[in-house]
């Protein structure tokens, strides 16, 4: 059934995407960029929508008081696909940097473009590095917030933190609080896979830190009250949602942690 539905969910998802840039592209191109945020922000609900009613899932959020007003980096754990759209609705004008190759993408580029997100060569460094900063620096002056994962890349549940200091970087250049979040949306989406556990899992979004301390201090302190936070949440999540498949990561934190693992292992 897991199965059936996994790929039910799948079809509807990708289906959902193409659709609403089909339908939605004249209305999205014509009005402001502040207006064209509805267009993305209601994909996503609609996405929610069709994970709870197909695939079982469903989550609610927690600490939505601690999002301050203008600017600041939201920094979230990064395990899935999940969670590189999953709180868009919650976010009044948010920007990314990525990869400059997703601005290739047909169509996709163009919804990028007009978002006014902004395009990095990953493998650049000096001047053109320091034109992405100050390009930043232009968009959250705006009253824009910065997206960043703080590790960087996709990390399965309970992996060992691997947190880069670009974001202490940021923190210092940019001058903004910065918004931890906690979440294991890769228990029931996880990366490299088509499977879509049912079950509830929780987003923490943890109090601001705010500007102008030390970016070694900051690091310590974002790492610290995360990782803390994501432990908690682990053994949380998993004691709720028993019946899911533990990949080794979880297994072993949740071992370390005192807490036995109740899910079976996971290919």
């Amino acid at each position: 059934m897991i199965v059936f539905r996994s790929i039910l969910f799948n079809i509807a998802f990708y289906l959902n995407l193409v659709g609403r840039m089909i339908i939605f592209s004249p209305y999205f191109f014509l009005v402001n960029r502040k207006a064209a945020w509805s267009v993305p922000k209601n994909w996503v609900r609609a996405n929610h929508w069709l994970q709870a009613k197909i695939a079982g899932t469903t989550f609610e959020i927690e600490g939505l008081e601690n999002i301050p007003e203008g600017s600041y980096i939201f920094a979230p754990k990064h395990q899935s696909f999940w969670d590189a759209y999953g709180l868009l609705p919650w976010l009044d004008d948010p920007v990314y940097i990525l990869k400059r190759e997703l601005t290739w993408i047909p169509l996709f580029g163009q919804y990028i473009r007009k978002m006014r997100m902004i395009p990095v060569n990953r493998g650049a460094r000096g001047k053109v590095m320091a034109a992405v900063l100050e390009r930043t620096k232009r968009e959250m002056e705006s009253g824009r917030q910065l997206i960043i994962y703080p590790e960087g890349t996709r990390r399965s549940p309970g992996a060992p933190p691997s947190y880069k200091y670009g974001i202490a970087r940021l923190y210092r250049d940019l001058q903004v609080p910065v918004v931890p979040v906690v979440m294991h949306p890769g228990l029931f989406w996880p990366r490299r896979k088509f499977l879509r556990f049912p079950g509830h899992f929780k987003v923490q979004i943890l109090p601001a830190i705010p500007a102008g301390m030390d970016p070694d201090a900051f690091m310590d302190h974002l790492t610290e009250v995360m990782e803390t936070a994501s432990d908690k949440l682990l053994v949380e999540t998993v004691a709720a949602n028993p019946h899911l498949p533990l990949r080794e990561d979880a297994r072993r934190r949740l071992a370390e942690l005192g807490a036995a693992p109740s899910g079976a292992q996971a290919d």
